[in-house]
């Protein structure tokens, strides 16, 4: 794994084409994502088999894991931006500090959480939308997640921190070696051991201890990337202003996500422990679906901040045109291919029980009809955070399940039962499409009156 001199990255990341830069750039982020995804599909999986409870208490406490990435990536994202922007503008020691801070803090945070979250682990997995038969499975997984939630947000952090760099293969190693090793561990705790859900959660926790471990390393020992040192643990409170500025957009969409998702769980508990699972079910399946795209949609981002910290607004908008072309093609190609075959998708998960499948599949369909608009979506909120412009990116980060969803949640199922329920999410994805190209031809018509700035790069 050959590093680049400084050099050599800012001229990839200024003057090569986006059409090359961006994918290779993306691979790493890309194989990431889909082990990411993948491994999280497998503990559904595997934990289906328990039965449809087991199953229900996945999607319970993924609304909490949720609200554990939101932090991380506020956090994260907040500070590789103005990494990127530092580097861009040859800032190094900035950008030195932005990465102490952003390590440490979310080390404590994450000590923070986990300690009140252990204390109040019954009323939690309550207020999470578990129902009377979901609970004990339920406490079971939260245990060792709430555990590991310090090395889970520090390594969220480091990777964030090394895509933003320009790093991203760096980071690559360390998720996929976790998420590997979790999809080995899932079926020996689960059943080798008699661990059940519990056994499923261990093998999370220890999947992200050792990914932590291998981000941190890289961080350390990698001379191309920006180490951790604890004498640049110098923050203050414009530092942190900064960071949860850039960072907003995505404590609303991750944050918002894990709100929407404990809304989700509440509604969809009037039709039983079927329901939720079901619902469970397709939304792992369909931020499978949309993870690679995320990944190509994170090669984007640190060209994207590199150039407009640089004055490079022509080459910001040529890659942001790229990126939702490929997004878009991407995403119709996987829901065409998926549609045909959501029964039986979801029968791969509960094949004993019908309910499930019966409600599952329509809400799958429903949901690769609006698929193709994440494209734009997902490409609107990176390219509106990753160039500074935190309040239009937070309005478009929440949107899509916050403030859109919710209120579909809140009136759809009252009106239509559990058809409403089901058409929740691809309704608020259209209504997030019509807001977000609004936002950014805004943007690319403010950007395209800038002229570029003369740089040395």
């Amino acid at each position: 794994m050959k590093a680049m001199t400084k050099q050599q990255r800012d001229d990839m990341l200024l003057s090569a084409p986006v059409e090359k830069v961006i994918p290779r750039l993306a691979v790493p982020s890309i194989i990431s994502m889909l082990i990411t995804s993948i491994y999280n599909l497998a503990d559904t999986f595997f934990v289906s088999q328990l039965g449809t409870s087991a199953s229900g208490a996945v999607g319970v406490i993924f609304s909490a894991m949720s609200l554990i990435q939101a932090f991380s990536f506020t956090i994260g994202m907040g500070s590789g931006i103005n990494v990127s922007k530092a580097l861009g503008a040859g800032n190094k020691k900035e950008a030195e500090r932005f990465v102490s801070v952003a390590f440490f803090t979310a080390l404590i945070f994450g000590t923070v959480l986990a300690i009140g979250a252990t204390l109040c682990i019954d009323p939690l997995v309550r207020f999470l939308g578990a129902t009377e038969t979901i609970a004990p499975y339920a406490k079971d997984y939260a245990g060792y997640i709430f555990y590991a939630a310090p090395f889970m947000m520090a390594g969220f952090v480091m990777n964030n921190l090394l895509r933003f760099q320009g790093l991203t293969m760096y980071g690559m190693v360390g998720i996929t070696t976790g998420g590997i090793l979790n999809m080995i561990l899932d079926p020996l705790f689960i059943f080798g051991l008699n661990m059940g859900t519990a056994g499923a959660a261990l093998a999370t926790a220890i999947s992200q201890f050792i990914s932590f471990v291998i981000l941190l390393a890289m961080c350390l020992s990698r001379p191309a990337a920006i180490s951790i040192s604890l004498r640049n643990f110098r923050p203050s409170g414009k530092m942190y202003g900064r960071i949860l500025y850039n960072g907003l957009p995505s404590l609303g969409r991750q944050g918002i996500a894990g709100i929407s998702a404990i809304v989700l769980n509440n509604v969809a508990g009037a039709w039983g422990d079927a329901a939720i699972a079901a619902i469970s079910i397709v939304t792992r399946f369909s931020l499978f679906l949309n993870s690679s795209v995320i990944g190509f949609g994170q090669g984007f981002q640190p060209v994207c901040g590199f150039c407009f910290g640089a004055g490079k607004y022509a080459r910001v908008r040529r890659a942001f045109a790229f990126g939702v072309k490929v997004m878009t093609i991407i995403l119709l190609i996987l829901a065409a291919v998926s549609f045909p075959f959501s029964g039986w998708i979801i029968t791969q998960f509960r094949r004993d029980d019908m309910e499930v499948i019966r409600i599952g599949t329509l809400a799958l369909r429903l949901q690769l009809l609006s698929l193709p608009l994440w494209g734009y979506i997902t490409m609107a909120n990176m390219f509106t955070q990753s160039i500074g412009y935190g309040i239009r990116a937070t309005i478009i980060s929440s949107a899509r399940q916050g403030i859109f969803l919710i209120p579909m949640l809140l009136i759809l199922p009252a009106l239509f039962g559990l058809l409403g329920l089901q058409l929740a999410q691809p309704i608020s994805d259209v209504l997030t499409f019509i807001l977000s190209l609004a936002i950014v031809s805004g943007i690319l018509r403010e950007l395209k009156a800038m002229p570029d700035k003369e740089t040395n790069a």
